[in-house]
């Protein structure tokens, strides 16, 4: 074999190792779109949240699709889940053992293990899962993660819903700060716009260039999932 020929045959073996990865992304996410939950879960959720009505759950179950898609455009990286009322269905979710196993190898090739719900904190390893799961449901909805004029779903649903002990964002951070520093409770209002800043966490994730955004040239993620970047086994 010339080496001329060598070349041309690595080059095209390389581009359809990154076709069939983007086409393997793209199957996965449309598996999350789609996929049908488990029946009577919604109704374990209302156990929880009795204020819900069906059409409620629906919007919680569609930001739980938001976060999953995140986690999977991500290359299957450390997001964190900004939405109490998410992390509810995503909790009862997991108590279906078989479904959600399956669901996981389906959507990621491996096991997603579930982390609580959190917000913008002094803590870097929270604040970078959260900005890449800002960054990810942004740009599923057309939202500029840098410059927002509005919030993606899984960001706003907490105050949509009025969930009492929810986290509450707002797009504009002009007018509205947060009431307290170093806090992690519910009650305070928090800046989506703060997540295209660097002052919280020192770091760019999520906001650098168009590979970083997609998870760093990690094709479908599917190898990283199962280990400590999954969410670390909250429960």
């Amino acid at each position: 074999m010339t080496f001329p020929l060598f070349i041309t045959l690595l080059i095209l073996t390389a581009t359809l190792i990154v076709m069939w990865n983007k086409l393997r992304k793209a199957r996965r996410a449309e598996y999350i779109r789609t996929y049908s939950l488990p029946d009577g879960l919604f109704e374990r959720l209302r156990k929880r949240r009795p204020e819900l009505s069906l059409k409620e759950c629906q919007l919680v179950s569609h930001a739980l699709r938001q976060f999953f898609l995140a986690y999977l455009k991500s290359g299957c990286k450390f997001v964190a889940m900004p939405s109490q009322v998410a992390d509810d269905l995503w909790h009862e979710f997991i108590l279906y053992t078989k479904n959600y196993d399956l669901f996981c190898k389906h959507a990621f090739g491996g096991f997603l293990h579930h982390s609580p719900a959190v917000v913008l904190s002094t803590a870097q390893q929270n604040n970078t899962g959260l900005r890449r799961c800002w960054w990810h449901t942004c740009r599923e909805e057309n939202i500029n993660p840098r410059d927002p004029t509005r919030l993606p779903l899984l960001f706003a649903l907490d105050a949509k819903l009025k969930v009492a002990d929810g986290f509450h964002y707002v797009a504009d951070c002009s007018s509205v700060r947060r009431k307290s520093t170093g806090n992690d409770s519910g009650g305070a209002v928090y800046c989506g716009g703060d997540f295209s800043s660097s002052g919280f966490d020192g770091g760019t994730d999520g906001f650098g260039d168009a590979s970083s955004a997609d998870g760093g040239g990690l094709g479908d993620g599917g190898s990283g999932c199962g280990g400590g970047g999954c969410g670390g086994g909250g429960d």
